[in-house]
């Protein structure tokens, strides 16, 4: 079948890993986090060792101090035992809280941040029996279940390992007085937590690995999810290319509209069109309401003479306005001057049709700053490598 795990043989791709992220799917190890959370806790009852001896004395030397009027009312043995319980969680409690954190920071340094409420979804594919058994006989169930027996055996080993060689010392507790019975006691605890912290983080370390690896073998693609997901991923960048497409169209067919209320197109001759428009009581400077090179500066000059609108030969100017404006957009400071010398000449010129008579006053020849003209950029490049423009 296509499906079956002999055919899974392709490492997952980034779309895969992504959207199993997205499930829960994390390398997390357990082990990890059991080793670092006892490792906490060993290392904070050592470094607080004399504190805990000292309270530990006074606790027991608290709670076996009776008087009179504690005997002579039975029932307030259970407020006393309250009383230490409180004492004993006031304790305990930032020890949990120290090793519940660490564990956490050890889960996100295996697999990092990953915030998903979907592994709370229900799913009733789960309920099946027949795959429960299936993921009962696993491989990976097998792995889990048997490093679980090999850490539980070895712990053990270690316990009694430990226990058998310091049993003398813990029967040598007993005739010492309390004090020194709890400071030996304790560094014979502490002993056998350090033995049993290095057993854990030598199976931490291995197991950080193989969870990464269980993950990518759960993880791996088939040739015919790969092809189907790169089918998925290009039919989207073409439903986005389309999208981009269809927004070019709508903006060039608006920019198109406002040809026909234009004041002037300025033309190069036949490479570059701008449309200018200027209303002084709205504007601050003239706005480029339209602009095209090649196919659209064509469309752009008939649009023009269809709408009666002056078209201007002028070269540099087109080709500054083109390379230094968008749609929309007022024009540059520096080109100020000679878009207000065009449009001095289009004045002139519909006032003269307006009186029924000829523009005496021939087209003007626009000064355009030479850094903002792209043709004497393309000369001084050619030049620089000795190029004849």
């Amino acid at each position: 079948m296509a499906d079956s795990s002999q055919d899974r043989k392709l490492p997952a791709t980034p779309r895969r890993l992504d959207k199993a992220r997205k499930e829960g799917q994390v390398a997390r190890s357990r082990d990890l986090g059991h080793f670092a959370a006892f490792a906490a806790a060993t290392g904070l009852l050592a470094a607080i060792a004399p504190l805990l001896t000292g309270w530990l004395t006074r606790l027991l030397a608290h709670g076996l101090r009776f008087d009179a009027a504690l005997l002579a009312h039975p029932e307030s043995m259970g407020e006393r035992l309250g009383e230490l319980a409180l004492q004993m969680l006031a304790v305990l409690a930032p020890l949990f809280g120290v090793m519940a954190l660490v564990a956490i920071a050890a889960g996100l340094l295996a697999g990092g941040w990953n915030f998903t409420l979907q592994p709370l979804t229900p799913k009733f594919g789960k309920l099946n029996p027949l795959s429960g058994i299936g993921r009962l006989f696993s491989l990976q169930q097998l792995v889990t279940t048997l490093k679980a027996c090999a850490l539980a055996l070895v712990l053990g080993a270690i316990g009694v390992a430990y226990e058998s060689r310091q049993w003398t010392h813990h029967a040598e507790l007993l005739a010492m007085p309390l004090p020194a019975a709890l400071a030996s006691g304790a560094g014979l605890i502490q002993g056998g937590l350090v033995l049993l912290c290095a057993a854990m983080g030598l199976f931490a370390l291995v197991d950080v690995p193989l969870q990464r690896q269980q993950l990518a073998r759960r993880l791996r693609m088939t040739q015919q999810e790969v092809k189907q997901e790169m089918k998925e991923v290009e039919g989207n960048l073409q439903i986005k290319g389309r999208i981009r497409q269809r927004m070019r169209e709508m903006a060039n067919r608006r920019m198109l509209a406002a040809v026909p209320t234009a004041d002037l197109v300025v033309m190069n001759p036949t490479h570059y069109a701008v449309a200018l428009k200027y209303d002084d009581q709205t504007m601050a400077a003239p706005r480029v309401v339209a602009k095209g090179a090649d196919l659209m500066a064509l469309k752009i000059r008939d649009l023009a003479r269809d709408a009666r609108v002056p078209v201007l030969q002028a070269p540099p100017l087109a080709r500054a306005l083109y390379a230094h404006t968008e749609v929309d957009a007022e024009i540059p400071a520096r080109l100020f001057s000679a878009v207000a010398q065009v449009l001095a000449w289009v004045y002139q010129l519909r006032d003269a049709m307006a009186a029924g008579r000829g523009l005496a006053a021939a087209a003007p020849v626009p000064d355009v700053p030479a850094d903002l003209d792209p043709a004497n950029d393309r000369a001084d490049s050619a030049a620089n490598q000795g190029v004849e423009p």
